[in-house]
């Protein structure tokens, strides 16, 4: 090699070493940090109408977002659309799972458009150190008078409730 391909190569090397050490920097500064991520997150609910079943329930899928310590409680207050004290759900979080489905009890009593108010807590194993809490409210677009107040059908095949059929 010549001097001045000696030098051609250096200038290549620096110029990317350069551009490396900026794209980190970009990419440091525009990171997301995961000390400022929730350790859960609620990705997504809302009320449910079976109408064959004559059931009505509100519920949300809770996403694991980073690693919590073993057995966590993770504890949801469902407001109850026909009054009376919050529907308590609790549900203990394991590692083979990251993504929970959390639901209230049947209820009646919704009302199309008027907000609920979902209360989510995480505890750890002994239900005493707080980890997390966060709220969701759900509405529903309709109201529960679209479901009827006997089921429909019963059993896992869908027979005819023969309490509506007269037989």
């Amino acid at each position: 090699m010549t001097v001045r391909e000696d030098r051609t190569f250096e200038k290549i090397v620096a110029g990317a070493i350069a551009l490396v050490l900026v794209l980190l920097a970009i990419g440091l500064a525009f990171r997301d940090d995961p000390a400022e991520k929730p350790p859960i997150a609620i990705a997504g609910g809302g009320f449910i109408y079976n109408y064959r079943e004559a059931d009505v329930f509100y519920g949300f899928t809770a996403q694991v977002l980073k690693p919590l310590p073993i057995g966590c409680w993770l504890i949801a207050e469902f407001e109850d659309p026909g009054g009376g004290p919050a529907l308590v759900v609790e549900t203990r979080l394991h590692a083979r799972s990251s993504r929970y489905g959390v639901r209230s009890p049947s209820l009646r009593g919704v009302k199309a458009g008027k907000p609920y108010r979902v209360s989510v807590r995480l505890y750890d194993y002994t239900r005493t150190d707080l980890i997390w809490s966060g709220q969701k409210v759900f509405a529903s677009l309709i109201d529960d008078t679209v479901v009827p107040d006997r089921p429909l059908t019963i059993g896992p095949g869908y027979f005819p409730n023969p309490e509506l059929t007269g037989g």
